[in-house]
């Protein structure tokens, strides 16, 4: 009966962050915006315990800051707090490169390792780049994500994945407010993700490396018109603390 509990209360604060995370990521919950551990009790009509530890989870993600006295707030990251994700993920994709290819193409034992994954991050790229190419910035987010997960996942190190997931998900949420006030958003949606699976597949080192080089150039060439000014942002600056935020569709079910 206790473990059975004890599965049911993990869950559910697992659903809790991951609803306040689409939140943030849809840009219902803007940078700034200020929320203590009951409002959201109330909005989802759960109980304090499991919406506290959702909530330090996702400030243990960086995406949340806690305040003792005010509770929680969105993080508001900078442009130079963006250059130093691109920056970070980076030299870590360039040292997973180097670490896969020991020459200038992988061995075929190498690229048939993973074949049924590769069939999944290949949809996986094609519904991302369709999606950047429409402006559809909902739909592209959710397979963004899954695309890079399940491709670091056959790198088969958990920890340089989770970091990288991490990282991508902090760059969306400084986005998003951005990329969701542009007219030419769609102009500055990176739509590469099939010639990286094509690459990968192909098994050349030169081939991945130049979609990477040009998926990270493309990220700074936004952080500099950015920096510019050419864009402001939106979503700066906190909203009316003591309002829930308002359910979305990935509002949590307490069955």
């Amino acid at each position: 009966m206790g473990a059975s509990g004890a599965v049911t209360r993990s869950t559910l604060r697992q659903q809790i962050a991951d609803a306040l995370r689409d939140e943030v990521l849809a840009g219902r919950l803007q940078p700034g915006r200020e929320f203590t551990v009951k409002q959201i009790a109330e909005q989802y009509g759960v109980s304090a315990t499991p919406v506290r530890e959702a909530l330090f989870d996702l400030s243990a993600q960086g995406l949340l800051e806690s305040d003792q006295h005010r509770g929680f707030r969105v993080r508001e990251f900078t442009v130079a707090d963006y250059r130093s994700m691109v920056e970070a993920r980076t030299l870590v994709m360039n040292g997973v490169i180097r670490g896969i290819f020991h020459g200038p193409t992988l061995s075929s034992a190498q690229t048939a390792r993973h074949p049924d994954c590769l069939v999944s991050v290949r949809r996986r790229a094609q519904e991302a780049a369709r999606a950047a190419q429409g402006g559809d910035l909902d739909i592209l987010i959710g397979y963004d994500l899954r695309f890079w997960r399940e491709l670091g996942a056959l790198v088969g190190n958990t920890y340089i994945n989770d970091f990288l997931h991490r990282l991508r998900v902090q760059a969306w949420v400084f986005a998003v407010p951005y990329l969701r006030h542009d007219a030419g958003a769609r102009d500055w949606l990176w739509h590469g993700h099939p010639e990286l699976v094509a690459a990968v597949t192909l098994g050349s080192h030169d081939a991945v490396r130049a979609v990477i080089d040009d998926f990270n150039t493309h990220a700074l060439n936004w952080a500099d018109r950015l920096a510019a000014g050419n864009l402001p942002h939106p979503g700066h600056g906190p909203q009316p603390a003591g309002q829930a935020p308002p359910p979305g569709s990935s509002e949590p079910q307490t069955r």
